[in-house]
């Protein structure tokens, strides 16, 4: 046996590895042709699987789709996933606090799979049973489990009333007694409220003080609240340090008020927070700061900061302000934003972000695809304003009025995939079809175990390098002054940089009259710039266009809602950039392919009916992705467009998501196929034998990281080799 391992461990040392090599760019984006005249070019569409945006009740969507499109019923996981959207659309916006629900009751819901199966091991609750009729036993037990947990840990929610009586509605619809709390006896549902009890006892000690309401605990802000109805920001302490808004009326990005005006920082402190599968001899840094110590997951060195040699402090800030120059659908310039043009694009380096965004057209190198990876056939063109893309693409992915949060909309984009006519119950793509059931609950923990690491990693490098937000930083350089030129107005070394049309001085020859600044005649010696107008150019949300112009930096505006303007808390790095390339993997992994299925995803954005705070699309328009990872880089620039992150914000938390993707995938994979209770076991079947040395062969060969076992990790070697030998020779415990 011993010969016959070595034998194969020696072959295998030989063929790990690969290299891949970059494709050469190609740029086919910009168009002259009118919308009309690419409509009537192209072939006939095929029936579209379309994603709209959710705002159904969970009792409404059992009730219009009870099945997929291919006659399959909705599992009972999916139906309390569903449930669980409702209640974060409805609850404050709190992506991390989000992220640690989904985890935490997509673990609960595992577990009560789990419990009846005698190879996987369970996450939080340990208990194993039988039934004679073992898929009821599971249905139930996971009702219970999660709706007792969203019950507890929605109570407090602004919307407590709408969650708990669509929750009562579907136990009721289930056939349950929601007043049964019994967890003694082994019952379905003693199992479900027990497993609740465990995960909520589970996390009153996590790091993440539930008990008291997700408070902080020591963090306090450097800076005084900007006072955002008011011009400039004159009393900015630290240009490199987070700032809070205060605003008339401050709401969250589900639209709830926040009593006191503005909120704090929500979770500096989340890098204490139990993972599910960061490692802290690997990821973890313990940093100290105004004297307290920082737990920082998986850092990536600091942000640009104001003084340093290169300038990409301002650099960065300045392309924010011209990015949203593009939000005019009126300007004239047309996009193909089919995956014919946009998609297919690497991931660059930290650092390298004046080489990939493209600081005077917006976007990035993306090269599109000649043809669609899945089917064979060209992507249709589809011609739109640059300005109406831009604009979708800032509230789509912003997570605004009503939203799952970022976590959350991933998750939504997971039951879009699973419902498509061409998906196929397969896990990773291979093998017989997989019971729904099994299937969701073990894709919901692989998805919400990473959402979960990313908050994580993603706040505690937010609250420990506490870097501002472009609101601030932006009126704060405007404010000092130009720094481009000694002998011209306001010069400042501390001030912004000209750009001629898009950031300059207003003089008396600009506010001459017909001059591009007569508007602006009485601010000589301001700074000007040419972007969004902002929300005192709307009146009426349902008619009225902000467009683009020149406006007093003193009031520039993100792309947001009036009432939030920016998230509560520091920029760097991006949340919206590290979950969504974290799901990406994870979407990617689970279904085995990086493509949508039949490689489109899409979601409609209708004429003048889906921007909220004003009118808009100008036409129809399809947000398009071939890939999931398309889908999470377009995310990334929509978070520039929107004036809610500079750019350097961004390819830290694509590099990050690239990494604790997969990690969480594999980590529950592991979970699956009981290799923490028989670390040796590779064929799940809770034995060891010659058959698990070619499983983890195959494993290793195809590049797959569960046959990652020892150091140096993150990447396979023949010391992975030995620590499975050592593995296999010990048997299962």
């Amino acid at each position: 046996m011993r010969c016959r391992i070595a034998v194969l461990a020696g072959s295998i040392a030989l063929i790990a590895g690969s290299a891949a090599v970059a494709a050469p760019l190609k740029t086919k984006r910009a168009s002259t042709t009118s919308p009309a005249q690419s409509n009537a070019a192209q072939p006939e569409r095929p029936i579209r699987w379309v994603m709209e945006r959710e705002t159904r009740t969970p009792s409404q969507i059992r009730e219009q789709m009870p099945t997929n499109p291919r006659g399959q019923a909705h599992s009972v996981a999916r139906d309390w996933n569903e449930m669980l959207l409702f209640a974060i659309r409805r609850d404050f916006a709190r992506p991390t606090v989000h992220a640690r629900n989904l985890y935490h009751i997509s673990a609960a819901m595992y577990d009560a799979w789990a419990a009846y199966d005698a190879v996987a091991d369970q996450v939080l609750h340990h208990e194993k049973l039988t039934a004679s009729d073992v898929q009821a036993a599971r249905q139930e037990a996971i009702s219970f489990a999660a709706y007792r947990l969203i019950q507890r840990r929605f109570l407090f929610s602004p919307g407590v009333l709408e969650i708990y009586q669509e929750a009562d509605l579907l136990m009721d619809s289930l056939g349950y007694d929601k007043n049964n709390f019994s967890t003694v006896g082994n019952t379905p549902a003693a199992l479900g409220n027990r497993i609740a009890e465990t995960v909520l006892a589970f996390g009153y000690q996590d790091g993440s003080n539930e008990q008291g309401g997700y408070a902080n605990q020591y963090y306090e802000p450097v800076n005084p609240p900007l006072l955002v109805a008011y011009p400039g920001n004159p009393d900015l302490v630290d240009p490199n340090r987070w700032q809070p808004l205060a605003l008339e009326v401050f709401k969250d990005q589900n639209g709830n008020p926040i009593p006191g005006g503005y909120p704090p920082f929500l979770s500096p402190e989340w890098g204490l927070v139990t993972p599910f599968s960061l490692r802290e001899d690997l990821d973890l840094n313990i940093y100290q700061r105004d004297g307290n110590d920082w737990w920082v997951w998986h850092d990536p060195g600091a942000p640009p900061y104001l003084g340093e040699p290169g300038d990409l402090y301002k650099w960065g800030f300045e392309m924010v302000t011209v990015w949203q120059s593009h939000l005019d659908p009126a300007d004239g310039v047309m996009w193909d934003v089919s995956p014919n043009s946009i998609g297919n694009q690497g991931t660059p380096p930290i650092g390298s972000e004046q080489s990939f965004h493209n600081f005077y057209d917006g976007g990035d190198q993306s090269q599109g695809y000649d043809i669609n990876p899945v089917t064979g056939q060209p992507y249709p063109e589809q011609i739109v304003p640059r300005g109406d893309y831009a604009r979708i693409l800032a509230e789509f992915w912003a997570d605004g009025p009503a939203s799952e949060t970022p976590p959350g909309h991933w998750f939504t984009i997971l039951n879009y995939v699973l419902d498509h006519p061409d998906f196929e119950y397969r896990w990773k793509g291979q093998g017989p079809l997989v019971d729904p059931l099994e299937f969701d609950v073990k894709a919901y923990l692989s998805l919400g175990g990473a959402m979960h690491d990313i908050a994580i990693s993603c706040w505690s490098i937010k609250g420990y390098y506490d870097y501002i937000r472009p609101v601030s930083a932006i009126r704060y350089l405007c404010e000092q002054g130009q720094c481009t030129d000694p002998e011209l107005p306001s010069y400042n070394p501390n001030g912004i940089n000209l750009r001629p049309g898009l950031i300059e001085v207003v003089t008396p020859e600009t506010t001459a009259p017909g001059q591009r600044h007569e508007h602006l005649a009485g601010a000589e010696g301001k700074i000007a710039l040419y972007t969004w107008r902002g929300h005192s150019y709307i009146d009426d949300p349902l008619v009225d266009v902000a467009g683009v112009g020149w406006i007093l930096a003193d009031n520039w505006w993100p792309y947001q809602r009036p009432s939030f303007v920016t998230p509560p808390f520091a920029g760097y790095m991006s949340g919206h950039s590290t979950y969504s390339r974290g799901a990406a993997e994870v979407l990617s992994l689970l279904t085995g392919s990086p493509y949508f299925p039949g490689g489109l995803g899409e979601f409609h954005a209708p004429q003048n009916e889906f921007l909220h705070f004003e009118d808009g699309p100008s036409v129809d328009v399809y947000l398009q992705w071939a890939s999931y990872k398309d889908a999470s880089d377009q995310c990334s620039l929509s978070r520039i467009w929107g004036g809610i992150h500079p750019p350097a914000d961004d390819l830290p938390g694509r590099q990050i998501g690239r990494v604790i993707g997969p990690e969480a995938f594999f980590e529950a994979e592991r979970y699956f196929n009981g290799q923490f209770s028989c670390p040796a076991d590779f064929t799940a079947d809770a034995l060891v034998t010659p058959e698990d040395v070619t499983a983890y062969i195959a494993q290793y060969l195809d590049g797959d990281m569960t046959a990652d076992l020892a150091p140096p990790f993150r990447t396979l070697n023949f010391f992975d080799i030995a620590e499975y030998l050592n593995r296999y020779l010990a048997g299962c415990p």
